[in-house]
């Protein structure tokens, strides 16, 4: 016994060759204390094990969605994204691509300056930080003056870093705040990323020209403003950004989203000028994706149906689809980017007609739709004019009937067969006097004509029959902003080519599988409208039959 415990006191903590040696059982030092393996050394090639991660990231770990997002070469590009889709990956390889010169769809040709932006810098340190800073190499401070593998010396490996610091150490930047990295990129230079937080205020955000700006989550406007001045000298510039949209339809909604080229890729009509001064740069097409739990294939059933259960229906739609709400949902919620096609030249034997929305305070709205042998719909262009006078819109209408090869005839709401007071003639009358044969019975029953377009734009079984071209932005900005209200009704707000084409669609229609609009027009049963003239006398009537009535 004193001599198995005299043995005890001589082993290592090994427990194994611990409990063998008290048995007294004889045990290889070799397997027992086996050596431990040399450190692997970085590579100038690989970047080492950190490069490893961006080479499997690039090759075998990103989802479609993500695929598509660094292919995306607009300058502004934007992910709307639920939360764990993969967004912020994305956006963070995105960037560590951007300063290591390794980004396979931009041709990147020196070392590049960019930005991180982050709501807060805690914020920025738990995530985006943390995020680059794990596809990247710390370099090996001690060995700095031999100039060797792994060292900060030139034969450093791309994608090497060293940090300077805000609070913590510049050893451990993984725990503190960093300012600004340098990143060792192929051309034997380093990239600066910086980190901001846009509680730091506007002032912060000025001075210094970027090649690239990432927004991690919503920035206020005006920080976003400068940012995006600050890559206006700069050629191949981007700023891109991925959030989830929790503050429902803010500023973000209405001058990116409603203004956004929602198919990845870029190469769209949608853009957005950047004036600096009394001088307008030209617009950089802004691009759109969103990305859900179902982008995500990591993510397993069960996990997603935990998070489901835990959540309300209002908050799963920015939660896990990354849309905007606010309390409703979006009407047309059918409508993509799959509906959205580019302009071709209309046969001339397809059936064609102009549907009209009359306005003056309110645009006057118009669409130009032609439909071919299969009832495939093309909205083909659109009209949207305020405050002008009905012959100024026959005019402009004339005019873009004549380089389609539209007739002039169309559609209009029946209220344009009500006269006011500051005409003698009504809008129809107008129209006709100007030489637009016009047709005001329609039907303007809204629900209804809201689930057939519904229907067009994608039916149970996945069909698309309803298309419009690119350049139609009134119509695809209207389609995008509408949203249910109360009581099952849509928001009564900027919707008048949709009206217009709603007219259509509710009015006339083929015969399913015909093929040809002309010869199956088919009309809704229609109320008669009732003049101004009438409906006084008939309120004229209701009150003398009330007065006799009470006086019997």
């Amino acid at each position: 016994m004193a001599k198995n415990i005299k043995e005890k006191k001589s082993v290592s903590k090994n427990s194994t060759y611990k409990k063998n040696a008290l048995k007294g059982k004889k045990v290889s030092a070799a397997k027992a204390f086996p050596k431990t393996p040399a450190k692997k050394t970085v590579s100038k090639k690989g970047g080492g094990a950190k490069n490893a991660k961006l080479r499997y990231y690039l090759r075998y770990n990103r989802h479609a969605k993500q695929r598509a997002f660094h292919a995306d070469l607009s300058r502004n590009k934007w992910v709307f994204g639920g939360n764990r889709t993969g967004k912020t990956e994305c956006g963070a390889v995105e960037a560590v691509l951007w300063a290591t010169g390794l980004h396979p769809h931009r041709k990147i040709t020196g070392h590049t300056e960019g930005w991180v932006v982050s709501p807060s810098s805690r914020f920025g340190r738990d995530i985006a930080q943390r995020k680059i800073l794990s596809y990247l190499v710390a370099q090996i401070q001690k060995n700095e003056a031999t100039g060797g593998e792994g060292s900060s010396g030139d034969n450093r490996p791309v994608g090497s870093f060293s940090a300077v610091m805000l609070k913590g150490k510049s050893g451990t930047p993984e725990r503190g705040v960093v300012d600004y990295i340098l990143v060792r990129n192929k051309f034997g230079s380093d990239s600066k990323i910086g980190f901001k937080s846009c509680d730091q205020g506007r002032e912060e955000f000025q001075g210094e020209g970027l090649d690239w700006v990432w927004f991690d989550e919503e920035p206020p406007e005006d920080i976003y403003e400068e940012c995006l001045l600050r890559t206006l000298d700069k050629p191949g510039s981007c700023v891109w950004a991925t959030m989830t949209p929790l503050k429902g339809k803010s500023w973000v909604y209405d001058r990116i989203y409603l203004n956004a080229d929602m198919t990845a890729g870029g190469g769209g009509s949608f853009s957005e000028p950047i004036k600096s001064g009394n001088s307008v740069t030209p617009p950089a097409v802004i691009s759109c994706m969103f990305m859900s739990w179902e982008d995500n294939p990591y993510l397993s059933p069960q996990e997603i149906k935990k998070m489901q259960r835990a959540l309300s229906t209002e908050a799963l739609e920015s939660r896990e689809h990354g849309r905007f709400a606010e309390g409703t949902g979006m009407v047309f919620t059918e409508f993509g980017a799959e509906n959205i096609i580019e302009p071709f030249d209309i046969d001339s034997s397809w059936y064609k007609i102009v549907s009209i929305d009359p306005g003056f305070t309110n645009p006057c709205a118009a669409v130009w739709i032609a439909a071919d042998g299969d009832d495939n719909i093309f909205v083909v262009s659109d009209y949207s004019v305020a405050e002008q006078t009905v012959e100024f819109h026959a005019g402009e209408i004339k005019k873009r009937n004549a380089v389609l090869g539209f007739e002039n005839t169309a559609l209009i709401d029946s209220a344009a067969l009500a006269r006011t007071l500051g005409s003698a003639e009504t809008v129809v009358e107008q129209f006709e006097r100007c030489g637009i044969r016009v047709d005001s019975k329609v039907n303007k029953e809204v629900f209804g004509g809201i689930m057939r377009l519904k229907t067009l734009f994608k039916d149970a079984a996945g069909t698309r029959k309803l298309f419009i071209f690119r350049n139609c932005v009134n119509l695809i900005k209207e389609l995008r902003a509408y949203w249910w209200g109360k009581d099952e009704k849509p928001v009564k707000k900027n919707d008048h080519c949709i009206d217009a084409l709603r007219y259509f669609v509710s009015s006339a229609y083929p015969v399913r599988g015909t093929g040809d609009f002309a010869k199956t027009y088919v009309r809704m049963p229609q109320v008669k409208q009732k003049t101004y003239l009438q409906t006084v006398k008939e309120k004229f009537i209701k009150e003398i039959r009330a007065r006799e009535l009470g006086g019997i």
